[in-house]
This record gives C-alpha cells, structure tokens and sequence, in this order.
C-alpha cells in the first residue's frame, strides 16, 4: 500500500505561489470527489438495508413483524455469520488491494461493499425504532460534519493523535470481541462511548490524511483510487460512529 501512505512530503503552502490558486482547486475537486463517494456508499447501504428489512419482516394480522423465510436465513441460520463478517472479509480485500485495481474496479468493490453492509446493518432497524435510526443518523451526520472540516482547515499536525486512535481501536476491537462472550451490558456501553470517541477523532485526521494524499501529485488514475480509498475511510468512521450513537441513544423496538 505503499502508493496510499497517509504521511505525504508536500503540505498545505509548500511550493509556488503562483501554483497555489490551481492547486486550490484541484483539491477542493479532489476532496468533493471523496465526499460523492462517500455519500453514494451510504445511500447504497441504507437503500440495502431498508430492502433487506423489507424482504426479511412481513406484518403479522395482529400487527406485529415476522420473520420471513429470508428473515429466517438471514438472522437465525448459519448464514447470519457469512453475512456479519462478509463486509470485514471484503473491506480487508479492498485494503490490499485497491493499488492494483483500476479506478472502476475499485469503484464497483465499494459500491458493493456498500451494499453487503447494509445487508449486515439490516437488523439494527428491527432491533431499534425507526426515530432512532433518523435521530443517530442526523446526530452523527452533524458531529462528522463539523470534524471532518476541522481536519481540513487546521494546519495543527494530527499524525500523533492519529497514532494513539489507531492504537486504541486495536485495543476497543479486542475488547468488543472478549465482550461478545461475556455478555455485559456495563462493558458495552462503556465500549459504545469509547468508540465515538475514538471514530470523532479519526474523521479528523482520516480528513487531513486524505488532504495531503493530494499534494503527492500523482496522475489521474493513481488520484482517483485515492479519492475512492479515502471516502472508505470516512465511510467506515461515520458508520462505526452512527453505530455508537445508536447504541448509546436509541430506543430498542417492544
């Protein structure tokens, strides 16, 4: 992955100024690039998700949902696990390999790990009310916006913070697992409230990354993976942070 290092030679005000107003523009079309993307996988995942609730619950006479024999498959057979480490099995495909796809290729493996997600976050609209889902979804989509412009605008280096995040979401990752077997309601509250915090402060530096991959100059192709890579990125955060939000917030269907 050496051609996607986040740690770029070229800063925000380095070079000719006479370059500068060019430069200022292909970055700002660069990063609306990787903000389209990243909107397009979302809109992807929540129009799958909302599909597959759709195909796997149907109304019962009195009034309650049912599992349907997709339902049933989906959430209840050995199929579920496919479908729960499906998107972690893809997304670890797409890091390995984005530098050695083209540009379309690599779209068409987001947009269908977009779509494989939302298959796998399909249950959270059983589990939670529908004004959860919209209230978590318009809360994190304010707290993404304000970080990521603040990983953009500010010349403060995030390398550092960035360093002891990445650190951390190693140890929440282990954490969320032992948690799986022992089942506390305590840990995984406290583990939802560690992971807004850790997946806010990676918007911000997940953004000026993504900035300064730009100044690295390289030619289209190369620039438009990069552009594709960096809204999974932020893709990711604003989920793992919705997911967080939700947990923390939303209100649990009867």
């Amino acid at each position: 992955m050496s051609n996607f290092d986040r740690n770029a030679g070229l800063r925000y005000g380095a070079g000719a100024t006479s370059a500068a107003p060019a430069v200022d523009q292909g970055l700002r079309t660069y990063m609306i690039g990787v903000y389209n993307h990243m909107t397009l996988g979302l809109a992807v995942t929540g129009a799958t998700a909302l599909g597959t609730k759709m195909l796997a619950t149907a109304q019962t006479a009195s009034g309650r949902l049912a599992l349907t024999p997709i339902g049933q498959a989906i959430y209840q057979s050995p199929l579920r696990w496919l479908v729960m480490f499906a998107p972690l099995a893809l997304v670890m495909f797409f890091s390995f390999r984005v530098d050695r796809m083209s540009a379309s290729a690599a779209r068409g493996v987001f947009v269908a790990f977009a779509a494989i997600m939302g298959v796998s976050l399909s249950s959270i609209l059983l589990v939670y009310t529908g004004q959860s889902v919209a209230g978590a979804f318009f809360q994190t989509a304010a707290a993404f916006g304000a970080l990521s412009l603040y990983g953009y605008t500010t010349r403060r280096d995030l390398s550092p913070m960035g360093s002891f995040l990445i650190i951390a979401l190693f140890g929440l990752i282990v954490a969320s697992i032992v948690n799986l077997f022992v089942m506390s309601s305590g840990v995984q509250w406290a583990l939802a409230v560690v992971s807004a915090l850790i997946f806010a402060g990676l918007t911000a530096y997940d953004t000026q990354a993504i900035k300064e991959m730009y100044y690295e100059g390289d030619a289209a192709e190369v620039a438009a993976k990069k552009s594709i890579y960096g809204a999974l990125q932020l893709y990711l955060d604003f989920i793992n942070m919705f997911l967080s939000l939700l947990r923390l917030f939303g209100n649990r269907n009867n």
